[in-house]
């Protein structure tokens, strides 16, 4: 049947088609080759949608077949040309809508594809309005695609139209007269649709062409930009690198490519990567094109992640090593019960032994912390006393807050046990409270108050007495990848992270914060 209206599309559906936008869009800034792209698109179908075949068919020169420019999954004989209206392909190219056929075997006009076909979904390729070509998957399993597998082809579609319309038009072009007119208007096309930044020099390094993207990315418009020497326009490039790559590239014809950290005119630094390729004219090279790639929150997120498994594989390490050291520990305060029941003995002896049986004790709570917040698991509530557990936390970070000469304090009230999980809030308290002793950047005073408010609800303050936070960015401290932190020494993530976990909880956190006079967060939980 043709489907006549487009459902919406699930969440999980939205996250795998963003994942394929963003490869596509990949491959249209960086792949001229069209076949290399073809491949690109049904790599995509199968990793991101996870279909067992696909095969797309181009629109032929003549304008009324359908030819096989890419495949998986089909025989040799399923991949001769079709005319326009010719089977499910055919017709979705004549209508230019998509169809999704539940049952292939009522088709009188079928064309075979797969051994076995039970349903078939075909989209169109459509770039300005006009046909490119068709996607087309099929499975042996009845009912394997339904009406919401639609709107995501069909976006995923769009975009490789476009992508295969840029790179046949790519094709066209450099099959083209060298024409100065010809050339022009290639480069412009080029600087004005690539979602990268990208600018050309002369071989005295003036700069010549300076494209949309590179004005957002620098902050210089072209019409500063475009005429101005680029070591002169921005003096950073010398220290960095880039200036020596461009004279290299003058000098060789060849291409250069490096990652750096760029300082810009505004003292920010983004980190980014730069391709140098040379222009020719003939033989001789007139001037080098640079295409300049931001990568700055990739390398963030990419840092992040590096960081995340490093935590990660430091608590299972710290996990086996408090195993490693429970098991001598045991060994160790069985000694001393047998030892205790040793007479006679000297009360020098018996106070010694006392010591090493509480010391004994305090080392297994502290082991048992150690694992308790290293297990890795979902989210499991149990009945948690809070005064409990920052008690628990004190032990774990008494030696980080010693040596970096911070005075903790506690202010407990009597407060009800609550349903939470123990090691998520456990998250929560550690990152307010070494927030707060980053703050104070050397001597000063946390404190922890817990008690019920004025509408029956669990609270916890953590407060400090440091710098505190301008007013102007409090409310962006909860916003993820924000960070006051210097560059490097935070991903913005940690407070993002306690608000949903404090969420999850049914709770609310807040920020009351003053320049001079400290900051406080006040967590609200809900007793029940």
């Amino acid at each position: 049947m043709i489907a006549t209206s487009l459902p919406n599309i699930s969440e999980q559906k939205s996250e795998r088609l963003l994942d394929a936008l963003i490869e596509i869009g990949q491959e249209l800034a960086s792949t001229t080759d069209l076949q290399e792209l073809l491949d690109s698109l049904l790599r995509v179908a199968r990793d991101v949608f996870h279909f067992e075949n696909a095969i797309i068919r181009l629109l032929d020169e003549d304008g009324l077949h359908l030819i096989v420019v890419a495949d998986y999954g089909y025989t040799e004989d399923a991949k001769g040309p079709i005319q326009i209206g010719q089977g499910v392909m055919g017709r979705t190219a004549e209508i230019q809508r998509p169809i999704l056929v539940e049952n292939v075997g009522q088709l009188p006009d079928y064309v075979p594809g797969i051994p076995g076909a039970q349903c078939e979904l075909a989209v169109p390729l459509i770039s300005k309005n006009k046909l490119v070509g068709v996607l087309n998957v099929e499975s042996p399993h009845p009912g394997a695609f339904s009406r919401e597998d639609i709107e995501p082809l069909m976006i995923l579609g769009r975009q490789a139209a476009i992508a295969i319309d840029n790179a046949k038009l790519y094709g066209r072009l450099t099959k083209m007269s060298e024409s100065y007119r010809q050339l022009y208007q290639f480069n412009d096309r080029i600087l004005k649709s690539v979602n990268l930044g990208v600018y050309t020099v002369d071989t005295k390094k003036i700069i010549t062409s300076w494209n949309r993207k590179m004005a957002e990315m620098s902050g210089v418009s072209a019409e500063q930009a475009v005429g101005a020497r680029l070591d002169e326009l921005f003096p950073n490039l010398a220290e960095e690198g880039v200036i020596e790559r461009l004279d290299r590239v003058l000098k060789s014809g060849k291409k250069e490519k490096l990652r750096l950290l760029h300082r810009q005119l505004d003292g920010t630094g983004r980190f980014q990567k730069r391709r140098l390729a040379p222009l020719r004219d003939g033989d001789d090279v007139t001037g080098v094109v640079i295409i300049v790639e931001d990568i700055t929150e990739f390398k963030r997120l990419l840092d992040q992640t590096i960081q995340s498994e490093k935590l990660a594989e430091v608590g299972r390490l710290s996990a086996g090593i408090a195993h490693e050291i429970n098991n001598p520990l045991s060994m160790v305060a069985y000694a001393t019960e047998l030892l205790k029941r040793e007479q006679p003995l000297t009360g020098f002896q018996e106070e010694m032994l006392d010591k090493i049986e509480t010391e004994v004790e305090r080392l297994k709570t502290l082991t048992g912390g150690l694992l308790s917040f290293s297990s890795n698991r979902n989210t499991m509530n149990r009945m948690v006393n809070l005064n409990d557990l920052i008690t628990e936390i004190l032990k774990l970070l008494r030696f980080e807050l010693q040596r970096k000469s911070i005075r903790f304090e506690t202010e407990f009230s009597e407060v009800p046990v609550i349903s939470a999980d123990p090691n998520k809030l456990k998250q929560v308290v550690i990152n307010l409270v070494m927030n707060a002793v980053q703050a104070l950047q050397g001597e000063g005073r946390v404190v922890l108050q817990t008690g019920i408010n004025r509408d029956g609800r669990l609270e916890l303050l953590v407060k400090d007495d440091g710098p505190g936070i301008p007013e102007g960015l409090q409310e962006q401290v909860f916003v993820p990848f924000f960070t006051t932190k210097p560059e490097g020494e935070g991903t913005g993530l940690g407070l993002y992270i306690c608000q949903n976990i404090i969420r999850e909880h049914g709770g609310v956190i807040t920020l009351k914060s003053q320049p001079g006079a400290g900051t406080t967060f006040r967590i609200c939980l809900p007793v029940k």
